[in-house]
């Protein structure tokens, strides 16, 4: 199943459902739980760019990782976390520290939001 998540029909969808947050009055509702995240690869120091859903409270971004062992990008955020970029998030681009977590519930990688 790994392979599946690496496919280039997983590419495509990610950029239709970056695309829609662009769409007059759908836009609105969709950037409310999906926003893209933009990281650099902890060994390749290569720049990624990928939707993912999100609950917030304040400064806090939880992203709870669907089918984290067939995904990669949230080990970019184990131990000590790194930084990470929320894009168009309130209007802007936010930067912040994820810490990504491993527990009952799955994977889950939090963001604190710089102020």
């Amino acid at each position: 199943m790994a392979s599946f998540f690496r496919s280039p029909v997983v590419r495509v969808a990610n950029r239709i459902m970056t695309a829609t947050r662009d769409i007059p009055v759908v836009g609105g509702l969709i950037r409310r739980n999906l926003v893209v995240i933009r990281y650099h690869g902890r060994r390749s120091g290569t720049t990624y760019e990928t939707p993912v859903n999100f609950r917030r409270s304040g400064d806090r971004i939880v992203i709870g990782v669907m089918a984290a062992d067939s995904k990669q990008w949230w080990r970019n955020f184990t131990g000590d976390g790194g930084p990470i970029t929320l894009l168009d998030l309130d209007g802007r681009d936010r930067t912040g520290h994820a810490v990504a977590t491993r527990g009952d519930g799955g994977v889950r990688v939090t963001v604190q939001l710089d102020s």
